[in-house]
């Protein structure tokens, strides 16, 4: 559960149904916030799927870090890592947003940060990369990465 003591921090996401972006309570995420306009769940318990149209406006009006897991589905050692990413969103809810990006997928976002390898991890906030891993990692490394960024 996340401390809902701390004061309050938005994310901005777009619905992954209807597609209209809406601005989240991160202090609130355990009430399970709606979409805006279809009403549907904006679940942050899991990690949200990013590409090329959505990442940018997401990434920069976080006032939460985000972590962002750069993987492909043919990648072994990406299948290994994402039950450990799907953890991490869970223990993760309202203190950082985690998103997943294809990188087969959203290739003009992943080569704008010169993805060579995967699976490979990127901490940003405000909107500016703060740390970076590549290979597969466990979960203390990845909770490292966001407590130092």
């Amino acid at each position: 559960m996340p401390d809902t003591k701390t004061t309050a921090s938005r994310v901005t996401l777009q619905c992954q149904f209807c597609h209209t972006w809406n601005r989240v309570d991160a202090t609130r995420v355990a009430d399970r916030p709606k979409c805006g306009k279809c009403a549907k769940p904006m679940l942050l318990d899991r990690p949200i799927h990013l590409g090329d149209e959505d990442f940018d406006r997401t990434i920069r009006d976080s006032e939460l870090p985000v972590l962002v897991d750069f993987y492909a589905d043919w990648c072994g050692p990406c299948k290994v890592m994402a039950p450990v990413i799907d953890e991490l969103a869970a223990r993760q809810q309202g203190r950082a947003l985690i998103a997943k990006l294809d990188t087969d997928r959203a290739n003009k976002t992943a080569g704008s940060f010169a993805i060579r390898g995967i699976p490979t991890v990127i901490v940003f906030r405000n909107g500016k990369e703060t740390k970076r891993q590549s290979g597969a990692v466990g979960l203390n490394v990845l909770m490292g990465m966001l407590e130092g960024s």
